[in-house]
């Protein structure tokens, strides 16, 4: 039995030495030696190969190396392929501790310091109390409901929307399309979290911006595709929004001529929010192998309706 991986090579060591001494009864074996392809059941990918069928005859499980599956193209799956996410409890940290630094760098308005100091110019600006800037997480799933508990302490009022109606102590709680506006108003700052599917690609757009009240700050931690570039440029030259922290975009890296270089109240990051580590996902990734060979459920499968 065996487990090809494919994806960055000098992480692919890191697992390769996990497996040995952990599981050495699961061959693991890294794109594209993969030997005799018929004895490999389990992918570990962030990109499955062209003609998966084809090419892996014997695969059970496409598990992700990330803890979305909007890269793969469902089309091109088998229908019964189990795909499964990866639930790291690294990028549940790392998604963390980005959400309170983007959120402090445009609650105490360190891009305008940032600038300032490049200009040489010294001005104190007046501080806004926590306890009066409301934060709205867009997406409550695992992700998103750990960054609004966080938030909450230090001094925010939290709410959170989701699809369904999600109870999360602490935090203000809106579900559905017709609770959506109420949630938008109460937004002085809005993190999204969500997984990218038909419904939320583009919805981070000019009709949501002018539902956030006047100045609203905007981090987007989710996928680039949630956003329409041209509309953040445009509500943020009109004052609808204050400034953005972007760690995702459309286009990773976006060309040298893209407007985002050089616009100075557009924080950019190159994807870099939360990373699988391989140490403190291999035990999750064990569990979830060692589930399938017993013939249980596997944690994080894949609804492929939703999307996620």
């Amino acid at each position: 039995m065996a487990l090809l991986y494919k994806a960055d090579p000098e992480r692919g060591r890191h697992w390769q030495a996990l497996f040995a001494r952990h599981a050495p009864d699961i061959e693991f074996r890294q794109w594209p030696d993969m030997g005799n392809p018929a004895e490999i059941r389990y992918l570990l990918a962030w990109q499955p190969p062209e003609n998966l069928t084809g090419c892996l005859p014997a695969l059970d499980v496409l598990f992700a190396t990330s803890a979305g599956v909007d890269q793969f193209d469902f089309s091109e799956l088998p229908d019964t392929l189990s795909v499964v996410r990866m639930l790291d409890p690294a990028i549940e940290h790392g998604m963390i501790e980005y959400a309170t630094f983007a959120t402090l760098w445009l609650h105490r308005r360190i891009g305008d310091y940032a600038r300032q100091q490049r200009e040489g110019h010294w001005q104190a600006h007046m501080l806004r109390p926590a306890s009066e800037k409301r934060i709205g997480v867009l997406g409550l799933g695992q992700l998103g409901t750990a960054i609004a508990t966080h938030l909450v302490s230090y001094g925010f009022p939290v709410s959170g929307w989701a699809r369904t109606m999600r109870d999360v102590p602490g935090i203000t709680c809106h579900a559905g399309q017709e609770a959506l506006d109420d949630f938008l108003a109460s937004s002085d700052m809005l993190i999204c979290v969500l997984p990218l599917t038909g419904d939320t690609r583009g919805i981070l757009n000019t009709a949501l911006f002018e539902r956030l009240p006047e100045g609203a700050g905007l981090i987007n931690i989710g996928r680039g595709e949630h956003l329409i570039e041209a509309d953040l440029t445009r509500a943020l030259d009109e004052g609808r929004l204050s400034g953005a922290v972007l760690d995702v975009l459309r286009n990773e890296p976006p060309p040298r001529d893209h407007p985002f270089w050089r616009d100075e109240r557009i924080l950019m990051t190159p994807h870099i929010a939360a990373m699988t580590q391989p140490e403190t996902a291999f035990p999750v990734l064990l569990d979830n192998l060692r589930r399938h060979q017993r013939g249980e459920p596997m944690i994080g499968q894949v609804d492929r309706q939703r999307g996620y």
